[in-house]
């Protein structure tokens, strides 16, 4: 039996540790060594609500940091954050290419609109947009089938991740191993093997996919070669567990975040350290670059988010508004946007330029445990403690649609690359298939007997890889 509601506890055994709740929480199991509390933090003065400060530490606003996932405290809201009228279900936008889109209509438009798209061009961009109305309806009706079991691990499993072909795909797990697979075959390709406590985050280094990182409770982060499986470095510096982690785009730099409050950029290349990001006052468990890979946003069980310049490990702002722990932290596409989701039931969005809050997406009835932005960054989707998950414009700001029919929390939720399609893993053992632009349920994903803590797509949208407390994996297609 797990721990219940409003206890915390950190001598969980393995059995009873649900990955997703100690992703956010953490709550420790015997095999991950005994742990104090850290060291009060002064108390600063108040802070207004969605403010950011330049470089500054976070001033703290509620509960203290925790170890475990906490409810035993009063929940206070921050000025503006609340459920209103404006939180019900708006009518979904209508599809950016409809398949019934006139192409040649379409086509002025646009040479109306940009003068560079000359007569000579049309017929160019009449092909590129009917290659995109195809690409847009691939795999838009397509059912998915249970290809194959893995039975990946000998203890549970922590988080897989796909290479960006899907061609393969990792799988973490508390046996202290990686394990690196072939996705059209399901065979084992490679066994990474030297962490001496839970692999808890992984990573490929998309877009090429020739490596893999590995962060563990054992404090250290691995690099690994995906041809040969042979470990190129071990990053050592952190002295807590290593929870989260990324590589940047240009596959130069691996960044991990610890339960020790840092966060450390490493060089790929010569295993060196580059930067200790300093500021946070608790444990660090959500991490990202945005897509230029100049910037680094870290959330922290401390309720705040900071932004960090990758060039040279300076803070640039504390994102300050949320009243309990942050849960995920992200950039859009076009990095001009950072949403971040919390156990305080609400998601915030960001302007990255100025680090000033543009909204509160409230709604929730319950812990906000992963969010995401579809890949133009025009939707967000958000996942919860309440069953349910939840569409916003990013434009609107504005809850488009709610997916409901899950009978447990949604620990992972994300978008397929076509942006039409949603991905939800849940606590009671599914995982589920909606459409992005009406809330439906198009296909429930059955058959692990325990909770589902990791799902993804695969680039193209016709593979997804579940992985479960159940010590398997499965591959559908």
């Amino acid at each position: 039996m797990g721990t219940p509601r409003g206890v915390f506890s950190r001598s969980s055994s393995l059995e009873s540790l649900g990955p997703k709740r100690a992703r956010l929480a953490l709550v420790r199991s015997p095999a991950c060594g005994p742990r104090g509390p850290p060291a009060p933090a002064p108390a600063p003065a108040p802070a207004p609500a969605g403010a950011a400060r330049p470089g500054s530490p976070r001033m703290r606003t509620c509960a203290p940091p925790l170890l475990g996932r906490f409810h035993g405290y009063e929940e206070r809201r921050e000025p503006g954050i609340g459920r209103g009228a404006e939180d019900e279900a708006q009518e979904p936008p209508a599809p950016l290419l409809p398949a019934s889109t006139e192409v040649n209509a379409l086509v002025e438009e646009i040479q109306k609109a940009e003068p560079l798209i000359t007569a000579s061009r049309s017929e160019q961009v009449k092909l590129l947009i009917q290659r995109l109305q195809d690409k847009l309806r691939q795999h838009s009706n397509h059912t998915f089938y249970l290809f194959k079991v893995l039975r990946a691990h000998i203890l549970p499993l922590t988080n897989v991740a796909l290479n960006k072909s899907g061609s393969c795909f990792i799988t973490g797990s508390y046996d202290r191993t990686c394990k690196l697979w072939d996705t059209a075959s399901g065979e084992e390709l490679h066994t990474l093997e030297g962490h001496r406590n839970v692999v808890y985050a992984i990573a490929f280094n998309n877009p090429y996919g020739d490596k893999i990182a590995t962060g563990s409770f054992d404090k250290t982060c691995k690099l690994w070669s995906v041809e040969t499986g042979k470990c190129y470095h071990t990053f050592r510096g952190h002295t807590a567990e290593i929870v989260c982690l990324s590589f940047n785009p240009q596959s130069t730099l691996v960044a991990t975040g610890s339960m020790d409050t840092t966060a450390k950029l490493w060089d790929i290349q010569s295993g060196e350290e580059v930067f200790t990001l300093r500021g946070h006052s608790a444990e660090i468990i959500s991490l990202s670059f945005n897509t230029s890979g100049d910037r680094i946003v870290t959330g922290s069980f401390d309720h705040t988010v900071a932004v960090w310049e990758a060039d040279t490990g300076r803070k640039v702002y504390t994102l300050i508004g949320h009243c309990a722990e942050i849960s995920s932290a992200l950039f859009n596409w076009d990095c001009s946007l950072i949403l971040t989701g919390s156990m305080d039931k609400t998601c915030m969005l960001w302007d990255a330029s100025n680090g000033k809050c543009v909204a509160t997406l409230t709604g929730h009835d319950d812990e906000i445990l992963d969010s995401c932005f579809d890949y133009t960054g025009k939707l967000i989707a958000t996942a919860s403690a309440d069953g349910t998950a939840r569409v916003f414009s990013a434009a609107t700001r504005k809850c488009l649609t709610k997916l409901e029919g899950h009978e447990g929390e949604i620990s992972k939720i994300s978008f397929n690359p076509q942006g039409n399609r949603l991905l939800t893993g849940s606590a009671d053992e599914t995982a589920r298939i909606w459409d992005a632009q009406t809330g439906q349920c198009l296909q429930v994903l059955e058959g692990h007997t325990d909770e589902i803590f990791s799902c993804a797509f695969n680039y193209k949208g016709d593979i997804i890889i579940t992985g479960s407390k159940d010590n398997t994996c499965r591959i559908w297609r």
